[in-house]
């Protein structure tokens, strides 16, 4: 199972710095919430290593940036991805604690 959801960690991240490096895509808001319903999401679901998720979706984005552009604005993006990949381990740790899911 965390071997699929790795795979569509970086899958998505590499759609999402596709989305954002074409010249018509002026939409930042619906990415960021794209951003963190995915890695809140894929934590939810049982990624184990929240951390890693978060650099899989959110690191493609920033280095695109950096290469093509030499900008480093984008890396928010990253915290974006790590707020969405906590926010989603610890709803899961709540639900697991409370007995409303099974580890």
């Amino acid at each position: 199972m965390q071997k699929v959801l790795t795979a569509i960690a970086a899958i998505s991240g590499l759609f999402f710095a596709y989305v954002d490096s074409r010249p018509t895509w002026d939409d930042t808001g619906i990415l960021v919430g794209a951003i963190v319903i995915t890695c809140g999401g894929l934590s939810l679901i049982g990624y184990q290593r929240p951390w890693l998720l978060a650099l899989l979706v959110g690191m493609w984005i920033p280095l695109y940036e950096m290469i093509f552009s030499h900008g480093y604005g984008s890396i928010i993006a990253l915290f974006v991805a790590f707020i969405g990949a906590y926010s989603g381990w610890l709803l899961r740790r709540m639900l697991v604690i409370n007995e409303i899911l099974k580890p």
